[in-house]
């Protein structure tokens, strides 16, 4: 598991940012310079977490696999996220050591302060003195990613480097992946969606990626119109803005955009439902049949549309190479035959190690093996279809799986509110938006406007709501909780 970076040919380009190109040995040098770095004299790190706060570039591939062949684990912190989400990373984590990049320094340095948190650049690590590396075995730890689940506070899964391997493999085999690839990675690195059907897949095929920290629609745009990319992936609220994107443009301009989708080999929607209408509308505008799956922080990818196949919009396609998949329904019992809804659970060698330090959540999410993901599906015709999940806690935006606890928790602290519910609304945009209701202390109002400066700084931006109700007191059940689905027609 050493070399997850493909070493057949070194001399072909891995990596563009900007106006530079990185050959797959310049990116290989890099990242044996910054481990012995990491390493400064030891042997091996022996799994101490590394997190790192970087936007897509070399530097962020440097970091991942030099902590990666340096023996530590590798922790991707998301750049947008506030202050109070990243102490909860490193904490939560143990973490013994922060990397950033020049323009994200400045954003954390305070907190490590606090923390009294060893911090240092990319470049600053990077050494001339070559070590020798720990060899690793498949069962070694590797990463840690943050996932909102439904407790308030987000969970740190574990996989090791058999898992990442599984996954990488489960998908360069099923989507076809091959070194003549090329494609855009605007998504964000700190979840399984960029790292490794992105980044991670083409790195080990031997293609080559174009790193953009942030999603610029016009020069993506232009690359798309010049034939640059084969390969396109994205979740369904970026389909949504492409489209109206180019509703915006000349006729011209369309057809050239349009044709660059076209002459690709494959454009995949994922880390949320996508619209059926969404679907159909890319179809009729790019004559691509997106290819839609399923799949989670803890597992990977397990469920997808075929590659050479029947693409079917509204469901999720059928399980993937070495991914076991059964529906268990409310009884316990697994379901039989089709048109019966279920959980979803798995098992395969993507599936994660633990929560860390978390044993009680780890047991809790396994039963008799199989991993239970919390999402409900049946079967029709032959493919998956995805219901929703078993919780009303989890809402799904622009591809962000977040916690309706954790931002109630936050909006709990706003002076004025006496009680909160947050839940998802079908939006065309983000798939789910965040809608909050609120019930106030005494006779004051609320205004949308007003909440949204009140949580500039205490939320990431994609957890502040984009529609307030205010209530005189949120409905609640005989056990006082909240009966949520009773607000959802609030918003309608």
């Amino acid at each position: 598991m050493n070399h997850v970076l493909n070493s057949d040919r070194p001399d072909k380009v891995a990596l563009i940012e900007g106006d530079h190109a990185f050959t797959y040995a310049q990116v290989e040098s890099r990242i044996v310079q910054f481990a012995s770095g990491l390493l400064a004299g030891r042997s091996d790190l022996e799994e101490a977490r590394i997190a790192f706060l970087i936007p897509a570039g070399v530097d962020y591939v440097t970091a991942l696999h030099g902590v990666w062949r340096a023996g530590g684990i590798a922790i991707p912190l998301n750049v947008a996220s506030a202050e109070s989400e990243w102490e909860h990373c490193l904490t939560s984590a143990g973490v013994t050591q922060v990397i950033v990049d020049q323009q994200t320094l400045a954003g954390i340095e305070g907190l490590c302060d606090r923390l009294a948190m060893p911090i240092a650049t990319v470049s600053d690590t990077v050494t001339d003195s070559v070590l020798p590396l720990p060899e690793l075995s498949p069962q070694r730890r590797a990463m840690i990613v943050f996932t909102s689940g439904t407790t308030s506070k987000p969970k740190g899964a574990v996989t090791t480097h058999g898992n990442i391997a599984a996954q990488i493999e489960t998908l360069v085999t099923a989507w076809e992946w091959q070194p003549e690839d090329v494609i855009p990675l605007f998504l964000p690195l700190h979840h399984v969606h960029g790292i490794i059907n992105v980044l991670s897949c083409a790195l080990w095929a031997g293609a080559t990626v174009h790193a953009m920290p942030r999603l610029d629609l016009t020069a993506l745009c232009a690359q798309v119109a010049a034939d640059t990319f084969s390969v396109f992936m994205a979740v369904p609220t970026i389909y949504v803005k492409l489209i109206d994107h180019l509703e915006t443009l000349e006729d011209e301009e369309v057809q050239g955009i349009s044709e660059g989708f076209a002459n690709m080999r494959l454009n995949v929607s994922g880390s949320a439902a996508c619209p059926v209408e969404v679907f159909e509308e890319w179809r009729d505008l790019t004559g691509q049949v997106l290819l839609e799956r399923y799949g989670m922080t803890e597992i990977g990818m397990a469920l997808s549309n075929p590659y050479r196949g029947e693409r079917r919009p509204g469901y999720v396609g059928q399980a993937l190479p070495d991914v076991a998949v059964q529906l268990v329904d409310e009884e316990g019992d697994i379901v039989t035959g089709e048109g019966t809804p279920g959980e979803i659970r798995i098992q395969s060698p993507t599936v994660f190690l633990e929560y860390w330090g978390n044993a009680e959540a780890t047991e809790a999410s396994f039963s008799e093996g199989w991993f239970c993901t919390g999402d409900i599906a049946v079967i029709e015709d032959g493919y998956y279809r995805i219901m929703g999940r078993s919780s009303v806690d989890i809402i799904k935006s622009g591809g962000y799986k977040l916690s309706a606890l954790e931002i109630e928790n936050k909006l709990l602290a706003h002076p004025q509110i006496a009680e909160v519910a947050v839940v998802g609304i079908a939006d065309r945009t983000w798939g789910e938006a965040v809608a909050a209701v609120v019930a106030l202390k005494g006779d004051g109002d609320m205004t949308l406007d007003a909440l949204k400066s009140w949580c500039d700084g205490k939320l990431s931006s994609y957890k502040v709501p984009k529609q307030l109700q205010v209530v005189d007191a949120l409905p609640r059940n005989a056990m006082g909780k909240v009966v949520k689905p009773a607000l959802k027609p609030l918003f309608e």
